[in-house]
């Protein structure tokens, strides 16, 4: 609900809190920002360059991680996050944040998916849904979360680090060289760059300490139509993969790394950092 996340939000052109009336939030700066019907507010203060994932792409993973093929993945999130204010940059359907909410957290999802913010929203009583492009500076109160997830997103590290409190941590979650690797094999689905790993970690060092990393796996054994789903819910779904026709295993492989804040001059920068 978008109530119980106001004082974490902010206006994100002139900073200031926000408060609702009834469909519309609004700050005393006098800027006004609409909320959906679904339920999701909209602070992307602009057009936005892109879309995000498509009605289809939210659908198959709706489908797939409501079958519980991703369960170790939310497991282990829900096992490292504090509770207090959460944040999941890229929140998707709202499936990892409403898992790590646990009994007392409440949260805010940020996605520029429309399609995925209507799922979103209504995932947990306690999580928000905001569009909001992690390009630009996002619209969250500095320093408020214990905890942000990081999902297959992109990563913002100066603003990660703004938004996050000093003695909070950043979840990232990533697919390794060889995660699902019997599909991008045997029928071309789009593989992990190898050196996604070293990307990341450079893509934060100048505002995170890396305090862990954990390996999670999981052989997922999979109808012909549950693979198809699978593929559907990937960027392999724009560049004509052939799909399985039978039932096939296959190895989902992916990084669990958890990271501290430091403080540097620059990781105290309201400004956007660079994402990859």
């Amino acid at each position: 609900m978008i109530d119980g996340a106001l004082p974490y939000l902010r206006c994100p052109i002139c900073a200031r809190p926000l408060v609702r009336r009834e469909r519309t939030l609004r700050c005393a700066g006098g800027h006004s920002f609409d909320m959906a019907k679904q339920g999701y507010a909209d602070l992307s203060a602009g057009r936005l360059p892109h879309t995000g994932d498509s009605a289809g792409m939210v659908a198959d993973r709706e489908t797939f991680l409501a079958a519980g093929h991703y369960d170790f993945i939310a497991d282990a999130l829900a096992a490292a996050a504090p509770s207090g204010f959460l944040i999941d940059a890229g929140v998707g359907t709202g499936f990892y944040l409403s898992r790590a909410l646990g009994e007392t957290s409440s949260g805010v999802g940020l996605d520029v998916s429309k399609p995925a913010l209507r799922r979103a929203a209504r995932a947990h009583p306690r999580a928000a849904a905001v569009l909001a492009d992690l390009w630009r500076p996002l619209p969250i109160v500095d320093g408020v979360a214990a905890a942000i997830l990081n999902v297959f997103a992109p990563r913002n590290g100066a603003e990660f680090r703004r938004v996050l409190r000093p003695d909070g941590v950043l979840l990232v979650v990533t697919p390794t060289a060889g995660h699902l690797r019997e599909l991008v094999t045997a029928y071309g689905m789009i593989g992990v760059d190898p050196d996604k790993s070293q990307r990341v970690r450079d893509s934060l060092d100048d505002y995170f300490a890396l305090k862990a990393t954990k390996s999670l796996s999981q052989t997922l054994h999979l109808t012909a139509s549950e693979a198809r789903t699978l593929i559907g819910m990937t960027p392999s779904a724009h560049h004509g993969v052939t799909a399985p026709e039978n039932d096939v295993t296959v190895s989902a492989e992916v990084t669990l790394s958890i990271y501290i804040p430091v403080h540097t001059e620059r990781s105290t920068s309201s400004h956007s950092g660079g994402l990859s």
